[in-house]
């Protein structure tokens, strides 16, 4: 895949959804990981993100969105549910980027919208897990950046 990304997440409190998170950051190859403003015993991640993602790509936690410095040139791309924000599905996804999710029972900070350069949704009829959608983000980028064949498309469905 060309370009890099990372992954992060703001005002998390649940250990297993931040461990879940990291290892989808992970196996897509992320290359780097951040929390703002966590409510996180970082020993009870250890056994849920099983890859061991924190040992493998740089983790970086920041107590304040002022706080966050991303590398040079790196666009953020907040994740929410919200009418502004652009569908994933038609959303161009950029060479250098760094994803952020919202805590588990609220939304992104307004602090933390006005800094990002793109907000994206997933169009679901309601939010799912912070989890689930970072590794829908993820696998969108993915497929949009990666150098995949495009899928055949046959008329009537699969032969018996």
């Amino acid at each position: 895949m060309r370009g890099y990304f990372g992954v992060g997440v703001e005002g998390i409190s649940k250990s297993g959804n931040l461990g879940n998170l990291m290892r989808s950051a992970h196996a897509f190859g992320a290359s780097f990981f951040f929390t703002i403003n966590d409510a996180i015993d970082m020993r009870e991640v250890e056994g849920t993100d099983t890859s061991g993602g924190s040992a493998h790509m740089p983790f970086y936690r920041y107590k304040k969105v002022k706080d966050l410095v991303l590398p040079r040139d790196c666009t953020l791309v907040g994740v929410e549910l919200i009418d502004s924000a652009s569908a994933l599905p038609s959303f161009r996804h950029p060479l250098r980027g760094a994803y952020v999710l919202g805590p588990e029972k609220g939304e992104l900070s307004k602090e933390l919208v006005k800094r990002c350069d793109h907000l994206v949704k997933i169009p679901a009829k309601f939010c799912v897990n912070v989890g689930v959608a970072g590794a829908i983000t993820i696998y969108d980028r993915m497929i949009s950046l990666g150098q995949f064949a495009e899928r055949p498309v046959r008329v009537g469905g699969i032969r018996p």
